[in-house]
């Protein structure tokens, strides 16, 4: 035994203690992989190109390192923005990661800047560590290594480029846009105001969409509607307010916008003239025949401000005043004179100074309101499906229809009663009843099930409608394109448009076949939701009325009120995919 360890004595103490030396290099090879990509959303790029490109740099990184990609995640019509969990494939890819029986043991992109916006890396690389999964990007030449501060530092600098190179796309065509409007007055696009129409102006100025046969598109005077401009313009200056107005068109049965061009409004009820309008209009300086650009502005706004990481959602805000641009000269006919129009302005703005707060276009709920209103906003009429209205009485409140504001001939007209009220306290007294009996803890088993049990009728996420018109323009597109080959015409002129055109088609029809519902929750996870309401019996009572018209917003109560039956549908819609449980009184 001395002499053994006089001859190696680190190879007898490792062997007393059981201490394993690495005597090779650690087996880097790769084996069974699996891809992801994206196609970039801010170039349209053809989603066949873009996947070809991308999957074929993948290949070229790991099979001569011995692997093979065996399953693809590739995302169309996603923006680098939007978080990995937000995107359908690489959500798939994510729920993937906890299946014990996936075929690969590894993840390669073809170009990390696609992949990886932000700081999304630094979020997602912890998950694939923690279940045993390498991802290896063509960008740090191998996989990453978590515990080499050069490849975090790479990763961020990566994702920082990302970031920038969609800022600076976004700036270049927000500068090229405004540009067009200063200098040419250019139509950017977009519905025609109320008053206008957009008709052909002749060949496009950009000569290469001009050989693709793309027309130059510019504002010409609906003279019926520019009458109807004319006159709000008119009566507002001689003292008349917004609702006024609107009444008198209605009287003279004078087709609201929506109305008058269903096609281009279809997200409107078309009943009839409402303050609102009448304020658009009055506020939209395309009338004085100036092209403006801007007024509305994309802001991405955190989806959950109290988590970051769930990305952001568009909406659209009104722009602040510098970030509006003119054009120098007139773009199209003017409606109203520029004084006109400024004297309206002036005007607008002295009365909302003036102390008339209700002139300014604010939320209803941030009113302050001397009664209080348990139902406001979440009960309708039966026949005209509009909001009823808090009324106050003497002897307690009531809500009423609000008919009287239908333009007369409406056809929600016919049938309506002359006046349509009902008490709040009794109403008031049944749902909470109702609602008490939901959440009552023997009842609370059969409530789980049925809204468990709802949740299959969960419909599609997106908008069917629009998705198809999409896939129809785009073959339109591609038919004109064809045309115009077989005309003569380049097709290397031809190839970008093309390659748009295809990538519009694919976006919209996979948004056709793979439209994916909400994903379900479990019974617990309702059972969870549940408690996290509180104490429902206490809030029921009515001692904190500000705590049971909160609940019932959480509760997304909706309520239809049958005059002729003297009856309440009420359905409550918590938030579990949209599932709802309905009752009556």
């Amino acid at each position: 035994m001395t002499a053994e360890i006089s001859v190696n004595p680190w190879a007898t103490l490792d062997d007393l203690w059981g201490i394993e030396v690495a005597m090779e290099a650690v087996d880097d090879r790769v084996w069974a992989v699996a891809f992801y990509g994206r196609c970039s959303t801010e170039d349209n790029q053809d989603p066949e190109t873009s996947y070809g490109w991308q999957v074929g740099n993948a290949r070229k990184f790991v099979e001569p390192l011995g692997g093979e990609i065996v399953e693809d995640f590739f995302d169309v019509g996603k923006s680098r923005s939007v978080p990995w969990e937000r995107r359908d494939e690489a959500s798939r890819l994510l729920a993937a990661l906890k299946d014990p029986n996936r075929k690969w043991n590894a993840v390669v992109v073809g170009e990390g800047t696609r992949c990886w916006f932000g700081n999304q890396f630094s979020l997602i690389a912890p998950k694939f560590a923690a279940y045993g999964v390498d991802l290896w990007v063509p960008e740090l030449g191998g996989k990453y290594d978590p515990r080499n501060p050069s490849h975090k530092m790479l990763m961020s600098v990566l994702g920082g480029m990302s970031e920038s190179e969609r800022q600076h796309v976004q700036a270049r065509v927000r500068a090229a846009m405004d540009s067009q409007v200063v200098n040419e007055g250019r139509h950017q696009g977009g519905r025609a105001a109320y008053g206008y129409t957009v008709v052909d102006g002749g060949p496009h100025p950009n000569p290469r969409k001009a050989a693709e046969g793309f027309r130059l598109r510019v504002l010409a005077i609906d003279e019926p509607a520019a009458e109807v401009v004319r006159r709000i313009f008119r009566e507002y200056l001689q003292g008349k307010g917004d609702r006024a107005i609107a009444k008198g068109l209605n009287e003279d049965g004078i087709l609201c916008p929506s109305a008058r061009r269903p096609e281009q409004n279809r997200h409107r009820q078309a009943d009839g003239w409402q303050g609102s309008t009448v304020r658009s209009i009055l506020e939209n300086p395309k009338y004085t025949g100036y092209a403006f650009f801007g007024r509305w502005t994309r802001q991405e706004m955190l989806l959950d401000p109290d988590d970051v990481s769930a990305g952001h959602v568009v909406r659209f805000r009104r722009a602040p005043a510098d970030k509006v641009v003119r054009s120098r000269r007139p773009a199209h006919p003017e409606i109203v004179s520029v004084e006109d129009f400024t004297l309206a302005q002036v005007k607008r703005q002295a009365k909302s100074a003036g102390g008339l707060r209700t002139a300014r276009k604010t939320e209803r709920a941030g009113r302050t309101t001397k009664h209080t209103y348990f139902f406001r906003g979440l009960i309708r009429c039966s026949v005209c499906k509009r909001k009823m209205e808090g009324s106050p009485r003497a002897h307690g409140m009531y809500y009423r229809c609000p008919a009287r504001t239908l333009a007369p001939g409406s056809p929600a007209l016919v049938d309506h009663p002359p006046t349509v009220y009902v008490r709040e306290d009794p109403l008031l007294e049944a749902v909470n009843e109702w609602l008490g009996g939901l959440f009552h803890p023997k009842n609370r088993d059969r409530t789980v099930r049925m809204l468990v049990g709802s949740q299959e009728r969960a419909t599609p996420s997106g908008d069917r409608e629009q998705a198809a018109k999409r896939a129809s323009d785009a073959e339109a597109k591609l038919r004109r394109f064809q045309a115009a080959i077989g005309a003569g015409v380049d097709p290397a002129a031809l190839v970008e448009v093309i390659n748009q055109a295809q990538a519009e088609r694919a976006a919209a029809r996979a948004e056709l076949d793979n439209a994916p519902t909400e994903g379900e929750l479990t019974d617990a996870e309702v059972y969870a939701m549940l408690d996290s309401m509180g104490d429902v019996a206490s809030v029921l009572t009515g001692k904190h009325p500000e705590k049971l018209i909160e609940l019932y917003a959480d509760l997304q109560l909706n309520l239809l009120y049958d005059n002729e039956k003297e009856a309440i549908d009420v359905m409550a819609s918590p938030r579990v995919n949209s599932a709802c449980v309905r009752g009556g009184t």
